[in-house]
This record gives structure tokens, C-alpha cells and sequence, in this order.
């Protein structure tokens, strides 16, 4: 037996009221859809709906960092910022949603917490990562958090491709200690802390090895994960591919310091 929809009402942005109507007779069917829309108006002002669908891929880090900001786990803060809702959970997880009449808006996940990044021995940024797929690649999010009058969400970038910057102002960070990384770890990482910047201070060793010793210390706080990124990896020397090519640059070589020695 054909029915072809004859109408639909929205209850509410939970509820649709889908009406059929039988070909043969005028008997008319109806059916409640206990289910949040996705598309039209609701995308643009309702709820997000698809928050309870979003998957994520890894369970977020345990807290980690200054005392004073506990205060944030459990809160979320929400940015709307062009056709996007934006939406950070301290120690959780970054989440975007778009504001669209299209009927498939896109909500993911751009970040789900894990560490610190350290600069000049103070908690710099926040990192969310093993965000949703992004090609062959994850979202990632870096959060700077800025001195302010209240907890706020201020602005959102993307300079490259799947990789976000996320501000987030607080009055809890405007204390020009707050971020230090020395009072937060425990008095045995601390004495450690004062032996490598002893050895430093001695040149028992550069700025290189300071900087990888810390590193592994604050990894045993809980405060980073995983190895040091070298930027500053010195190259290679220069490796001959052939034995001529190397006897031709011995060669050379030898001319040059024959010559240096007899003037």
C-alpha cells in the first residue's frame, strides 16, 4: 500500500510529527520521532545535538599543572565565531559545530587533552590532540591562556590545515607565577632541578642537555609527554657515496694543506 508524506510538524527541537496519508482511504497515520534535528533552524540556534554522538579516539589525560586551575575541570566555554560554535572543556576536550542550514552540519572533535608545552621552564600551552581524522592525519589544538577579567573563550584560528589555536582568557593565570612549572612538582623533582641547573651553571653540561634533563623531569610530573622535539638537530657530516669520490676529496685535501705548509 503507496502513503506519501503529507506533512511535517516540529513540536520542539526534539519532536517531529511525521503525517502519511493512505491513497486508498482517508485514513492518516501519524508518527513521533523522539529524535533532535540536525538541519534547518535547529542547527543554527538549537542545541547541540550531536555532542552525545561525537566518538573520540582516546580517553583524555589525567589533570595535570597549577593547583588554582581545577577550578576549570568539569566547566565548559563556548566561542560563536562566524558559522562555528566552539567549545572548550579544560582537561577534556575541544569540539566545534557548525551553524548551518545545510542538513548535514559537521560537529567533531578538534582535540582531546594531554599535556603542557613548555617554554623558558613555565607552562606555555595546552595540547589537545588525536582529534578527529584530518586526511591521513588528527585535528590538533593548542590553547594559549591569556590574562582576563573572566573565563572566556575570545578566539579561535587555523594558521595551517587541522591545526587550531584556541584563546582562552582567565584572571587565573595574571599572577606572573602562575605558570611556573618549579612550585607545582614535588620536592624530590626539585632538588633534582637544582643539580641540573648547578651542572649547567658549572659547564658540566650545555644548554642542550639542560634542556633534555628537564624535559625527562618534567615528564615524571606528569606535565609533558613523550620525547623532546629537537629543532636545533645538528646535521650529519657529509658521507661519500663512492671510493673515487672519496680519494678525489682527499686529493684535495692534501693539495691544500701541502701548500698551506710550504708558504
Amino acid at each position: 500500500m503507496f502513503r506519501a508524506p503529507l506533512m511535517l510538524w516540529k513540536l520542539s527541537p526534539y519532536f517531529l510529527i511525521i503525517c502519511y496519508v493512505n491513497c486508498k482511504s482517508n485514513f492518516v497515520q501519524m508518527k513521533i520521532v523522539d529524535e533532535v534535528s540536525n538541519y534547518g533552524w535547529n542547527a543554527m540556534s538549537g542545541p547541540d545535538s550531536s555532542t552525545s554522538n561525537l566518538k573520540a579516539k582516546v580517553e583524555p589525560g589525567a589533570f595535570c599543572g597549577p593547583k588554582h586551575l581545577k577550578v576549570l575541570q568539569g566547566k565548559c566555554f563556548t566561542l560563536l565565531q562566524e558559522d562555528y560554535k566552539y567549545k572548550f572543556c579544560p582537561f577534556f576536550n575541544v569540539t566545534q559545530h557548525e551553524r548551518s542550514m545545510r542538513w548535514n552540519p559537521y560537529s567533531g572533535i578538534l582535540g582531546i587533552w594531554k599535556d603542557w608545552h613548555v617554554v623558558n621552564d613555565s607552562l606555555s600551552s595546552m595540547n589537545f590532540e588525536n582529534g578527529d581524522d584530518c586526511g591521513d592525519d588528527s585535528r590538533q589544538v593548542k590553547v594559549f591562556l591569556k590574562c582576563g577579567m573572566a573565563n572566556n573563550v575570545t578566539n579561535v584560528e587555523e594558521p595551517r590545515r587541522c591545526r587550531y589555536q584556541l584563546t582562552f582568557d582567565t584572571p587565573l593565570v595574571c599572577h606572573s607565577d602562575s605558570m611556573l612549572i618549579y612550585p607545582i612538582i614535588n620536592s624530590t623533582l626539585q632538588f633534582q632541578w637544582n643539580q641540573i641547573a648547578q651542572d649547567l651553571h658549572d659547564n658540566y653540561i650545555t644548554q642542550k642537555g639542560y634542556k633534555k634533563l628537564t624535559h625527562m623531569l618534567f615528564a615524571k610530573a606528569g606535565l609533558v609527554t613523550g620525547k623532546l622535539l629537537n629543532a636545533d638537530k645538528e646535521k650529519r657530516p657529509e658521507t661519500f657515496q663512492t671510493l673515487d669520490t672519496c680519494n678525489a676529496e682527499y686529493a684535495k685535501l692534501y693539495e691544500t694543506l701541502n701548500s698551506k705548509s710550504v708558504q
